[in-house]
Formats: structure tokens, C-alpha cells, sequence
């Protein structure tokens, strides 16, 4: 920018400040080869026109893949053309933080029509809007477990999503807070005896994931019988948020707590963010939960309108007695996933069954190769781990032909080496699929 806020007096004064001589010393920790002495060599300007021109021409030299065949916490799902043109309204887009929040109703009104959809999704009374994306979901919900009961002890599923499962132990460690880890077992489920002996009363909250990292769907209610059994709190999360629309909520299976990746829901991959992280619990939780909570009422006139409830924001928390202190949001991402659930309705229980067909046929004709295997026995929403000669060849195949391949579970879990977490959403069509199990026989 043109303008240059501080006078040379000013520059003096901070350095001499700060005790050092010159501008050039703030930088002696920057090697001399690394610093740019004169202009930047650029080429000169263009018109508008040669802009656009040019920017096509880098844009054709993009290789779009043919399909997507990973999952992994990132959900390739069609986003109708409606969600888009909503998000990009000026009203919405421009105003999608109320700080001056009754006066803006109609974001208040997004917010609460998100918090009663995920609500009923989730089975629970009372949602927020919104976290930074499901890992911080799950680690405030963890953080939100620890204090409100006083406790220390974390107990994390190992089948739980590998990122998710470090933000919560950056969060424990920061809070000195102790982290047990629930190994799965055949079935890709939680091992449950291995639960019950780590349980113990220091134990503030379980955390498990369903459908898990592993694409496999949990048990939940033995889980959650098995925390309360002990005092703790059960912490359920999800990977995909469209395996809502068929499986039980995980409020009504008794889950205190639902956190997860609301991505799915009407977000473009793009690259991974911004997401949007879903955290819901009981009305016990309503003054704990972090973020904003809006409510509906009547005006003096008898006419409805949606007030700001609740909010945690920093100039509101009661500092040291704060669950949280998170103050930002991505309410935009929510209004996103408010207009996609809204123009989906009903329907997203279809769009759930397609994903479950979908990923069962893709396992069916993947897993009749010579040395191909499922890794594991549970059943499945729409991802599924495989048993390969070489996942690495086979990523390598298909990415020759126009495809983005599976997850190699290696890389966060060893003992899974040859391992291949595949996802099929309604994106995949049977062609796609069949052309899949070819390239790979």
C-alpha cells in the first residue's frame, strides 16, 4: 500500500526502544543469500482482458481426476447449485458474524434453522454454531468433559481419525490432562473389554468416532453404558455428516456429547477449509458449550424474532472458569450447511442409502482380486479398508489414469502396512467403479 504509517522520528524511537540500531538488524537471523536486494523482477502489467486471457490459459493446465476415491475425514459429495448461489447473497456474505446480532435477523435465523437440523440429526437438545472443524470439535468437547467433572483422564479409540486424536492430546497436554488409547479390534470396532479396563474414576470422557477413521459403524450405546458405568461422559463423533440421515442418532444411543466434520454437508473440498465443526450435546451442557447458541421469541408486538442467546466470546467468558476461550467462528461454512440440509430434506435419508450401496459394491468387486481382502469385519457406511499386494502401486495406477486413489493406512498406523482406506459417495458412478476394479486387477 501506498500509505506508510510511521515517520522516520517513529521508526528511530521503536528501535531505539527495542534496543537495536538500524531496520537491517531485525533481520540478522535471516541469512544475506536469502534476502531480496531491489525490485522483484516482474513482468509488466497486463490489461484486464490479457489478465483473464492468462489466467485461463494457467487455468487449462489443472488436471481435474476422473472420480475421487478417498474419504479420510475429506467427503467428495455433490453441492446443489442452490447452496452457492445463498452463501454468495451479499446479506449472507457480509454479514455472517453478528456482532450487533438482533439486528441482524436473518443470520440469526440461519444459525437457529442449523442448530435445530443438527439437533435432530444428532439427537440431541442443544447445538452451537459453530467450531473450526471436527478435530477442535472433538478436543473442546474432551476439554468441556475434563472440567465440567473435575476430572483428568481421557480415554481416545485408536479408530478414531489420526488428526482428530492429535489435536485432542495438544489439548489434554495443554490442559495436563492424561490420554488412554483404545485399541480396535477384527471387527474395526472399539475393543470393549480393552475399554472397561482402562476405565476408571478419573476418567472424564470417552471419545469414539462412528462411522470411525476405518469407515466402520460403532456400537454405541454399550459404549456409552460402559462410560457411565464409571461416571465419565461419552464423546461421540462422526466422519461423514450424511451417514446421519440413516443412522441411529448418537444422542439417542446415549452419547452425552456429538462432535464432528460438518464438511459434507454443502462444503466444497477446496483444498482442505475452511470446514465446519459440529459439536451438540444435552441441555445439561447448554451454559458449557462453546460458541454462539441463538434461541427464537417474540418481539412487544407478538412478532418472532431470533435473539442471540448465549455466547462464549472472549469479552463474555468468566476467564479462568471458561470451558473455552474460542471466540471465532465459521458461520458461513454453517450457513453453507444450513441451505444444504434444507434443500436435501428428507431426501438425505436416500442420499445416505446411495453411499451405503455405492461403497458396498465398490468393496464387493475390489475385494474378489487376487490379494485383495477386507481388513476388517464390521459393517460399513461409505469407506471401507482393504488388505492390497501394494498400496502404493496401486494409488500410483490409478492416479496414471485420471483417479484420486485410496488413503495408505500406513502412514498413521504401521500395523496396518498394505493397508488401503477407500471411499464411494453418490459422486462415484458404477462405470467409474468397474473401470477401478480393472485398472487394479
Amino acid at each position: 500500500m501506498d500509505y506508510v504509517p510511521h515517520t522516520p522520528d517513529d521508526q528511530k524511537e521503536m528501535l531505539r526502544a527495542i534496543g537495536i540500531e538500524s531496520l537491517e538488524a531485525l533481520f540478522a537471523d535471516i541469512p544475506e543469500t536469502c534476502r531480496l536486494r531491489g525490485l522483484l523482477e516482474l513482468p509488466p502489467p497486463l490489461s484486464e482482458q490479457e489478465i483473464w486471457e492468462h489466467m485461463g490459459r494457467l487455468a487449462c493446465r489443472n488436471r481435474l481426476p476422473v472420480a475421487t476415491l478417498t474419504g479420510a475425514g475429506a467427503y467428495h459429495h455433490y453441492i446443489p447449485a442452490v447452496v452457492s448461489h445463498m452463501v454468495g447473497r451479499s446479506e449472507f456474505y457480509t454479514a455472517y458474524t453478528p456482532y450487533q446480532a438482533e439486528i441482524s435477523q436473518g443470520i440469526l435465523q440461519a444459525i437457529y434453522e442449523y442448530q435445530t437440523m443438527v439437533t435432530r440429526l444428532t439427537g440431541t437438545q442443544v447445538a452451537n454454531a459453530s467450531m473450526y472443524d471436527g478435530a477442535t470439535a472433538m478436543a473442546e468437547a474432551a476439554v468441556l468433559a475434563a472440567k465440567s467433572l473435575g476430572r483428568d483422564r481421557l480415554v481416545l479409540a485408536r479408530s478414531v481419525h489420526p488428526e482428530y486424536r492429535k489435536v485432542v492430546a495438544t489439548y489434554a497436554w495443554a490442559n495436563g490432562f492424561e490420554c488412554a488409547e483404545i485399541p480396535f479390534e477384527a471387527t474395526g470396532q472399539v475393543n470393549g473389554e480393552a475399554l472397561r479396563g482402562l476405565l476408571d474414576g478419573r476418567t472424564a470422557a470417552v471419545l469414539v468416532q462412528s462411522p470411525n477413521f476405518f469407515g466402520v459403524i460403532e456400537k454405541i450405546k454399550p459404549l456409552a453404558d460402559l462410560a457411565h458405568g464409571q461416571g465419565a461422559l461419552l464423546v461421540a463423533g462422526f466422519a461423514d455428516p450424511t451417514s446421519l440421515g440413516i443412522l441411529k442418532p448418537p444422542g439417542e444411543a446415549g452419547a452425552d456429547l456429538v462432535v464432528g466434520e460438518g464438511q459434507g454437508f454443502g462444503n466444497p473440498l477446496s483444498y482442505g477449509g475452511p470446514y465446519l465443526g459440529i459439536l451438540a450435546g444435552t441441555e445439561a451442557f447448554m451454559r458449557k458449550i462453546p460458541g454462539r447458541l441463538v434461541g427464537a421469541t417474540v418481539d412487544r408486538e407478538g412478532k418472532r424474532g431470533y435473539v442471540l442467546t448465549l455466547q462464549t466470546r472472549e469479552q463474555h467468558i468468566r476467564r479462568e472458569k471458561a470451558t473455552s476461550n474460542i471466540c471465532s467462528n465459521e458461520a458461513l461454512c454453517m450457513l453453507a450447511a444450513a441451505v444444504y440440509l434444507a434443500s436435501l430434506g428428507k431426501n438425505l435419508k436416500k442420499l445416505a442409502a446411495l453411499n451405503v450401496w455405492k461403497a458396498t459394491y465398490l468393496k464387493e468387486i475390489l475385494s474378489a482380486l487376487p490379494g485383495w481382502k477386507p481388513l476388517f469385519t464390521g459393517p460399513v457406511y461409505n469407506e471401507f479398508a482393504l488388505a492390497c499386494p501394494d498400496a502404493g502401486d496401486a494409488n500410483r495406477r490409478l492416479e496414471k489414469a485420471g483417479f484420486t486413489g485410496g488413503y495408505d493406512l500406513a502412514k498413521d498406523y504401521p500395523e496396518l502396512d498394505g493397508g488401503i482406506l477407500f471411499c464411494a459417495t453418490e459422486m462415484l458412478r458404477r462405470e467409474d467403479m468397474d473401470r477401478v476394479a480393472a485398472l487394479l486387477k
